[in-house]
């Protein structure tokens, strides 16, 4: 996957606790991140050490992210809808700030449904209801790209209704 956050951004740590938990987490970008949290005021042993790693051995920091998220006092997402609740009200606002375009915000989609299994729950959220967009754009079956778009950004704006302002 690639990465589904702007390269010069560090998500909080709830975000990164919902990424985990749907399978999207870039993990070598997480020691840096959680390195930025210690300057931001966060605190904790598990954290620093998960700031002290590479990144290059995925499983060290996936084994270490949970510990580390504690220290952050974050709790993980109890449910892959609580996640996507999450993991979708970040991608609505990237696109409605102009930050991130309707076609990869759909792919992003796409994996995260498809990571969770096709959970009813996740495909029931507003930004669920675009899963198969990425498939049809530019094939002209299901609506033009500018009609797919629609739907995204409309999705991105139904999601963000019911969202809090900040994950």
């Amino acid at each position: 996957m690639t990465s589904i956050s702007r390269p010069d951004s560090v998500p909080p740590p709830t975000l990164v606790a919902a990424w985990e938990r749907l399978g999207v987490l870039c993990p070598e970008k997480v020691p840096l991140w959680a390195a930025h949290w210690i300057v931001a005021g966060y605190d904790g042993e598990r954290l620093v050490y998960l700031a002290g790693l590479r990144g290059d051995d995925p499983r060290d920091v996936h084994d270490a992210l949970p510990g580390a998220l504690q220290d952050c006092d974050v709790r993980w997402p109890e449910s892959d809808v609580a996640a996507a609740t999450v993991a979708f009200a970040h991608l609505a606002r990237m696109h409605v700030a102009g930050q991130a375009g309707a076609l990869w915000v759909a792919q992003q989609v796409e994996e995260m449904v498809l990571n969770t299994g096709y959970s009813d729950g996740v495909m029931s959220l507003p930004l669920g209801h675009v899963y198969g967009i990425a498939d049809a754009w530019g094939a002209g079956w299901a609506g033009t790209d500018e009609q797919l778009a629609a739907a995204v950004r409309a999705a991105c704006e139904e999601q963000l209704a019911g969202s809090p302002a900040t994950p």
